[in-house]
């Protein structure tokens, strides 16, 4: 995708949803990661969290409350396994849902792995003018939601509307990261 030197860049927070990857190890942050640099946007904040209800939910519950970022980014837990609770740990917080998104992103997924499409529980929302999305940790998922759907929304330029009227200003963007258990 082009980036265009009218777009102002925007502020993303990078929240790993897993018990078992680092930042040496999760090949699908790293992608995210460097994929949204490469629109021009900044990462702000790259965190981990494990795959628990409480422990994801006092994550985005800060990151909605700090002035760190315009969009949170979560990758993984999506699915219907038993451990999977980024969507249920979100959806609460959400002021108001963007229910397209899921649709779109199983719509696109079911041209690309049949009926599977099905058990992506992918979602977005708005809350406190925070842009959020939660894409499953698969490389092949999170890049197709990536590219298809969340990058063209955070450009002021696509036509007919996009997200970004409607994000808060972020104060200064200073990188953060943490490893997993340490997600503040």
């Amino acid at each position: 995708m082009t980036t265009f030197s009218t777009e102002q860049p925007i502020q993303l927070a990078l929240l790993t949803v897993s018990d078992r990857h680092t930042a040496a190890t999760d090949d699908t942050g790293a992608m995210l990661a460097q994929a949204l640099q490469a629109q021009g946007h900044q990462l702000c904040q790259r965190l981990f969290v494990a795959e628990n209800l409480y422990q994801i939910r006092a994550t985005v519950s800060q990151l909605i409350a700090d002035g760190k970022s315009q969009v949170i980014l979560l990758c993984g837990g999506t699915g219907f396994h038993a451990k999977n609770c980024s969507v249920a740990a979100i959806t609460p917080l959400f002021d108001r849902e963007v229910p397209g998104f899921g649709e779109l992103f199983r719509a696109l997924s079911f041209h690309k792995i049949g009926s599977a499409a099905l058990q992506s529980g992918a979602v977005a929302g708005i809350a406190n003018q925070k842009l959020i999305f939660a894409v499953p940790g698969s490389m092949d998922a999170a890049q197709l939601a990536a590219d298809q759907l969340i990058w063209p929304q955070l450009l002021a330029h696509t036509k007919p509307c996009n997200f970004t009227s409607l994000l808060r200003r972020a104060g200064a963007c200073t990188v953060t990261q943490a490893e997993p258990g340490t997600a503040r």
